[in-house]
């Protein structure tokens, strides 16, 4: 049984969703097995992401390498090609041979197609600077070759070497800017691969960061589940071993007890119809009458030892009825009221205010809350109440979440101390004097014979409030309403363990 009695719980859409669902919900095992293999997914999602973007900076890398390694064949190629003119032009300068000046004419104008292709499309201030010098200046180029051209047609040395020393002149010119122009775009290029580089760098060492802070909080994560939840569930997977060997042994011991106490029941019957007769034969107010009032006392005590032992060990199965919960409240106040009023004891019912219903043994439960106000009125002084009432609530019974009513005993008794609400429940543990000690484990079972769970909240100096809560029963619309209870059943006297004196 529970010892908490909650708070009441505001009741959501979705709780009602889940009440009127109970079987549509995950067991524990499938709830962690999803939680795991979800954790595997998203890490192996992180994993494969990583590897590869990690594979493509490597593609990235490579190929900006080799873009920067390819300005430097753009400026060989260039100064390779000029220096072929270079050469034609003398060569046509002394052989004076027209093939070679045709080869030349063909090979400057490509060179020249050439460079508006390979040049046009460098984005650099420094860059496009030297182009719009590099540009004319290839076309004084070419008019310096053909002035040594019309020199050598026409004739004179005199000319031919004043062509030669413009042509030459323009060469060195035009292979200045050239080399200017591949030294300013490999700058470009390096810089640019120099800045790429860096931040892939910067890039791989954050995802070298992340995977390693992923594999950091996996273990974390693994570790907090395997103590917070593997390793509670082995500790209580060993407790309640020991419970269902204890569970088992009490009950074979319960059978063989209840067995001998029914056996200790008929001869008791027997001394005390004895007894009964012997009190007759004796003259009152004598040392012998009294010596038997002892005697019929300790009976008496007898008696209902066994009884209760009996009740406990072999309870009797409910017969549910569809009833009011308030309806046992208000029985049981207009039997225990009249007799705590004259203890200075108010024993009152507060009216929930709306039809609770709940499938019950009313009897059985009469008697629960016999025990519960028997125990409450002894734990109060003089001048102080006990109260009766029934709410509704929503909470889980029997593991899974449902509407419940809770019928509640509450006292303005000193509340029960520490020590003793750790064997509450436990069988024959009481505090009081003469007590059995199974009142309260009575109620309790015939509590969970209704599918339901005694619970308690106690403060010590302010009183205790014991719940016994129910299941709700919403009837059909086509049922009729009644309130049925099944013939009445002795409720023993309260002897429980209760409250501390």
């Amino acid at each position: 049984m529970d010892r908490g009695l909650p708070l009441p719980i505001p009741v959501t859409p979705l709780m009602r969703w889940l009440v009127r669902h109970p079987k549509i919900k995950l067991g524990f095992r499938t709830r962690v097995t999803a939680f795991v293999v979800g954790i595997l997914l998203v890490a192996g999602t992180i994993v494969l992401g990583t590897w590869t973007s990690w594979m493509q900076i490597h593609t990235l890398r490579a190929l900006i390498t080799s873009q920067g390694l390819g300005s430097n064949d753009i400026s060989d190629q260039f100064r390779n090609q000029i220096g072929d003119l270079n050469t034609q032009m003398f060569r046509y300068a002394v052989g004076r041979d027209r093939a070679v000046w045709n080869e030349f004419t063909a090979q400057s104008r490509a060179l020249d197609t050439w460079i508006d292709v390979t040049f046009a499309q460098l984005t650099s201030r420094r860059e496009k600077a030297i182009l719009k010098l590099l540009d004319p200046a290839f076309d004084d180029y070419r008019h310096a070759a053909e002035s040594v051209e019309q020199a050598i047609v026409t004739g004179g040395a005199e000319k031919l070497v004043g062509a030669l020393a413009e042509f030459e002149r323009q060469a060195a010119l035009i292979l200045k800017l050239g080399a200017e122009l591949a030294e300013e775009h490999q700058s470009s290029v390096q810089a640019l691969v120099e800045g790429v580089r860096a931040s892939l760098e910067r890039v791989m060492l954050g995802m070298l960061f992340a995977l390693s802070f992923l594999l950091l909080a996996g273990g974390w994560l693994a570790w907090t589940i395997y103590r917070e939840l593997i390793a509670p569930l082995r500790v209580q997977l060993i407790e309640s071993r020991m419970l269902v060997e204890r569970h088992e042994k009490l009950v074979s011991l319960g059978m063989l007890a209840a067995g001998v106490a029914h056996e200790i029941r008929n001869p008791l019957t027997a001394i005390k119809v004895r007894l009964f007769s012997l009190r007759r034969r004796l003259i009152p107010n004598t040392q012998d009458r009294a010596d038997t009032d002892v005697i019929e006392s300790e009976i008496s005590r007898l008696e209902r030892i066994v009884r209760d032992f009996l009740h406990f060990a072999r309870p009797v199965d409910p017969d549910l009825l569809a009833i009011p919960a308030i309806q046992a409240a208000h029985e049981v106040c207009q039997l225990l009221g009249p007799a705590l009023e004259k203890r200075g004891v108010r024993l009152t019912v507060e009216d929930p205010g709306q039809e609770l219903l709940v499938r019950a043994d009313l009897e059985q439960i009469k008697q629960v809350l016999i025990n519960l106000v028997q125990n409450a009125a002894d734990a109060t002084p003089p001048g102080g109440r006990v109260t009766l009432r029934a709410r509704a609530d929503l909470g889980r019974l029997e593991d899974r979440l449902c509407e419940v009513v809770v019928l509640e005993v509450r006292d303005t008794g000193a509340g029960i101390a520490l020590h003793v609400q750790d064997r509450l429940f436990d069988p024959f543990f009481t505090t009081k004097e003469g007590g059995t000690g199974l009142g309260l484990s009575i109620a309790a079972r015939i509590v969970e014979k209704h599918g339901g769970a005694l619970q308690f909240q106690t403060q010590v100096g302010e009183g205790t409030t014991f719940g016994i809560r129910l299941p709700r029963h919403r009837p059909s619309p086509s049922a009729s309403p009644q309130a049925l209870h099944s013939p009445s059943t002795p409720a023993p006297r309260d002897d429980g363990p209760g409250h501390p004196p």
